[in-house]
C-alpha cells in the first residue's frame, strides 16, 4: 500500500517518487521490504497517492507544497530540454518549509539526492559505448540531464535505462510490433533489456550510496541478437502449438504461418549476409551497450539473467 500523506502537513520521508508509473510496481514492494519510509505521486492521486503534475512552463510552488521533504526524490518521467530539470528543482526546494530538513527531523541537512530515469537512446551509433562514451548531447532527454547533473543546489545521478521488461511486458511479445517484414528484421541488430526488479534495485542502491554527478547505462549487461532472439521465439511458439494440441485450428495456424515465416526469413539472411551463427557477434549488429560500470560501483548484480 502506498504512503498517504496529507496536503497540510507532509511528514518527511526518506524517498518519494515523482510519477508512479509502471516501473513502481517493481518499486514500491522494494522499498517495503527494505523499510524505507517513502511517497508517490499521480497525476490524478489515484491509490493513496499524491496528487501532482508537473508544468514546465509553471514558477508557481502551489503543486509541490504537497510534496514531503525527502532524503531522495526519484523522477520518473522524462524532462526535456534546456531549463525543466531546474524548474523541477528549484520549485521543489524553494517550496520547502522545512529548510532541506531530512526524514531524521535534522535541520541542515546535506542536499537532497534526485534520481533521473532516462534512456540509453542518447548513445548512437555502432561500436561498444559506456558509460563515459560520448552521446548525442543535443537530444532533448540528454539536454534535460546534463543540466540536472550540473546543477550545484542538489545531488543528482541519471539511470539510461534499456528496454525494460517484467510482467505482462515480455520482449517476446514485442516481435509483431517490430518486425512485420523481412527487411524489418534486417534492419534489426542488437536488443539491450533491464528487468523492473533490477531497476527497483538499482534506485535503491543509489538512494543508499554517495553517488552524485553521474550518468549511468543500466541494462543486464547482455547483447541481444534480434535475429538470434526471433529464432528462439518462433521455434517455442510452434512447440507450444504442439504441446496445447492447437494444430489445425485457426489460432494454430496463423502461428505456424507467423513462426515459419520468420525461421525462414532468419535462414534467407544468414545465408545473404554471410552470418555463419548466431548469435551474430557483436560488432555486427550496431550499438553495443556496456553496462558494467554500474553493477561494479554500487557492488551489486543483476538478478534477472538472460532473456528467453
Amino acid at each position: 500500500m502506498l504512503v498517504k500523506i496529507m496536503e497540510t502537513t507532509p511528514s518527511p520521508l526518506q524517498f518519494l517518487i515523482l510519477g508512479a508509473g509502471w516501473t513502481s510496481q517493481y518499486l514500491i514492494p522494494e522499498l517495503e521490504r527494505e523499510g524505507v519510509e517513502f511517497a508517490a505521486t499521480t497525476t490524478d492521486g489515484r491509490n493513496g497517492t499524491i496528487p501532482f503534475k508537473f508544468d514546465p512552463e509553471s514558477e508557481d510552488l502551489t503543486p509541490f507544497r504537497r510534496l514531503p521533504d525527502a532524503d531522495t526524490v526519484l523522477i520518473t518521467f522524462p524532462l526535456q530540454g534546456k531549463g525543466q530539470s531546474r524548474l523541477l528543482t528549484t520549485n521543489y526546494l524553494n517550496s520547502r518549509s522545512s529548510a532541506g530538513r531530512c526524514s531524521s527531523g535534522r535541520d541542515h541537512h546535506p542536499k537532497p539526492k534526485f534520481i533521473q530515469l532516462g534512456t540509453t537512446s542518447i548513445w548512437t551509433g555502432p561500436g561498444w559505448h559506456d558509460d563515459q562514451s560520448p552521446y548525442n548531447e543535443k537530444a532533448p532527454r540528454a539536454i534535460a540531464e546534463d543540466e540536472l547533473l550540473n546543477q550545484t543546489e542538489v545531488s543528482a545521478t541519471v539511470l539510461n535505462l534499456a528496454g525494460l521488461y517484467g510482467g505482462s511486458r515480455q520482449p517476446r511479445n514485442w516481435l509483431d510490433r517490430v518486425v512485420k517484414t523481412k527487411e524489418d528484421l534486417k534492419n534489426k541488430g542488437a536488443l539491450h533489456v533491464i528487468h523492473g526488479e533490477d531497476v527497483a534495485r538499482a534506485v535503491l542502491a543509489v538512494h543508499r550510496s554517495h553517488a552524485s554527478g553521474k550518468r549511468y547505462i543500466l541494462c543486464d549487461m547482455h547483447v541481444y541478437d534480434w535475429w538470434d532472439l526471433a529464432q528462439d521465439w518462433a521455434i517455442l511458439a510452434l512447440r507450444e502449438v504442439r504441446e496445447k494440441g492447437t494444430e489445425g485450428t485457426e489460432e494454430g495456424n496463423e502461428v505456424l504461418r507467423k513462426s515459419t515465416t520468420i525461421l525462414r526469413w532468419v535462414h534467407e539472411l544468414m545465408t545473404e549476409e554471410g552470418v555463419k551463427a548466431l548469435p551474430r557477434d557483436t560488432s555486427a549488429v550496431g550499438r553495443a551497450l556496456d553496462g558494467r560500470g554500474f553493477w561494479g560501483d554500487m557492488g551489486i548484480l543483476p538478478i534477472h539473467g538472460r532473456i528467453r
